[in-house]
């Protein structure tokens, strides 16, 4: 143990759908696709199953990836596997699961096995049977058992890092006396099956709330590998994003904060293990959502995990080979999807904080629309840059932003709205307020509002009048959002 914070970037994997085999083996060698999420920096594979994958007797251990595809008419998609992963096709369909686990490992990645659902099929709805304990689909005697016999079949595979013990708990039946029971019981057994994983709690309401724990602590006789776990969604909060968009940010970040995100402040893991958006970026909402959600992201250094690494599904919903446009993949599994959104998000996959960045604290300005940060350039102007080479910067009680290390503070200079460094102090134009609800708007004291922008040329910055301060819901303020975040990563220290 080397004892440095290895940071969880995640990518959603289902396995849980009607064929019960990991989605895209029609389309793309298992190796390959292992190699590219790798190479794309991401470092753990959230692996969806259903508990009947393990509990019912009519599939486990004989049925095989053919007779399953079979039986729900997918010819097409053996076909498919034929010519990508033959090898594959005959295996019963746990031997299969475990193929995939195993050469995520020979890709250095890791795996958190997620128990999705318990009838294999798209997930979820508020009364579909299978979301609490004691639902028609939902034993609790037999997800104990699913548990155990699958912490148990994954001891000795040491990239199986943890297991998420239910997904998205809900539905009419759901309660805190019962999370309590039967989440502490699963915990347990997942615990004795095998010691070496992390336990993964989620909460109720689709996984949006935790807040029950502020009362009262989870009660196992292990305390180092519990961690909790909250899905984010544009969805998640509805209509609110038809509003301005820095009150709608700041309440739902507060909501956020005190139904799940508490946690951090009380030292408690919290892994987001479902965010997503559709990546064709067409929903108003969903970019809206993006922007204040990687804000988040970024401010609290979560780990999370991103819905979702497929690009298309043998079978859903009655659909036979159904594109995701959350997808990380397009249709043919061939390309990223949307490289502009994952060149906002690589920014976050490696650590802002913790253990192992021995390096002195200071604060990165991050820029959420492009996931950069600002740096210096030529002339003591200041561009916006690579976060993983970002400057120090801090912000002084006397409200002036100094690059860390140096006498240079930012200052808003002449007509031009430019922003510089400069050598002085004294000068009242020096002092920025955090201005907004969401205190992004990062503004100089002037008479007027003006805020730090980014340039029409070359991502310089410059002030422009604050936008969307008043209550209009149809202004956009995204390129004013500057998050001011603590970081411990190693920093440039030339000019």
């Amino acid at each position: 143990m080397t004892g440095q914070r290895v940071k969880l970037a995640c990518i959603n994997w289902a396995a849980h759908l009607e064929p019960m085999v990991a989605e895209g083996l029609n389309k793309i060698r298992l190796n390959e696709m292992s190699m590219v999420i790798h190479v794309n920096g991401f470092n753990c594979v959230r692996l969806t199953w259903p508990l009947y994958l393990v509990t019912d007797s009519s599939m486990e251990p004989a049925v095989t990836v053919r007779q399953s595809l079979l039986r729900l008419g997918l010819n097409s998609s053996i076909e498919g596997i034929l010519e990508f992963n033959d090898w594959i096709l005959d295996l019963p369909l746990i031997q299969a699961f475990k193929a995939v686990v195993s050469n995520l490992r020979s890709n250095n990645v890791m795996v958190i096995l997620d128990n999705h659902i318990t009838k294999p099929g798209w997930c979820c709805n508020y009364h579909d049977g299978d979301g609490f304990f004691g639902d028609d689909l939902f034993n609790p005697s037999e997800w104990i058992s699913g548990l155990t016999k699958m912490a148990g079949m994954f001891k000795e595979d040491d990239n199986v890092i943890g297991m998420s013990l239910r997904n998205e708990l809900r539905g009419p039946r759901q309660n805190v006396p019962d999370w309590y029971k039967f989440m502490q019981m699963g915990a347990e057994a997942v615990h004795k099956a095998n010691s070496n994983v992390l336990v993964i709690l989620s909460g109720l309401d689709f996984d949006t709330d935790l807040s029950f724990l502020l009362n009262k602590k989870v009660d196992v006789s292990f305390t180092t590998k519990l961690v909790y776990e909250m899905h984010w969604y544009s969805f998640t909060n509805g209509d609110t994003w038809d509003s301005n968009l820095n009150d709608a940010c700041s309440f739902v970040t507060s909501r956020v904060m005190s139904r799940a995100g508490f946690l951090l402040s009380h030292g408690w893991p919290l892994f987001v293990s479902e965010w997503g958006v559709n990546q064709k970026g067409e929903n108003n909402f969903e970019n809206r959502y993006l922007d204040c959600f990687l804000a988040f992201a970024a401010e609290h250094d979560v780990d999370w995990g991103l819905w979702a690494l497929q690009g298309s599904y043998y079978l859903k919903e009655g659909n036979v080979d159904v594109e995701e446009f959350y997808g990380f993949n397009n249709f043919t599994w061939r390309t990223r999807r949307n490289i502009t959104f994952f060149n906002r998000i690589y920014k976050l996959q490696t650590p802002f904080q913790g253990p192992g960045l021995n390096h002195a604290l200071h604060t990165v300005l991050y820029h959420p629309v492009t996931g950069l940060c600002v740096n210096p350039f030529e002339s003591y102007k200041l561009q916006l840059g690579s976060c993983n080479s970002a400057k120090g910067w801090r912000y002084t009680k006397e409200k002036m932003i100094q690059l860390q290390g140096t006498t240079l503070y930012m200052k808003q200079s002449g007509q031009d709205g430019s922003v510089m460094l400069v050598d002085y102090h004294t000068d009242p134009s020096l002092k920025w307020e955090l201005v907004s609800t969401t205190k992004m708007h990062i503004s100089s004291q002037s008479e007027t509002y003006l805020c730090l922008d980014v340039g029409k040329f070359n991502n310089t910055l410059v002030t422009s009048p604050c936008r969307c301060l008043s209550k209009d819901k149809d202004c956009g303020p995204q390129d004013q959002w500057f998050k001011m975040i603590s970081s411990n990563r190693p920093v440039v220290e030339q000019l």
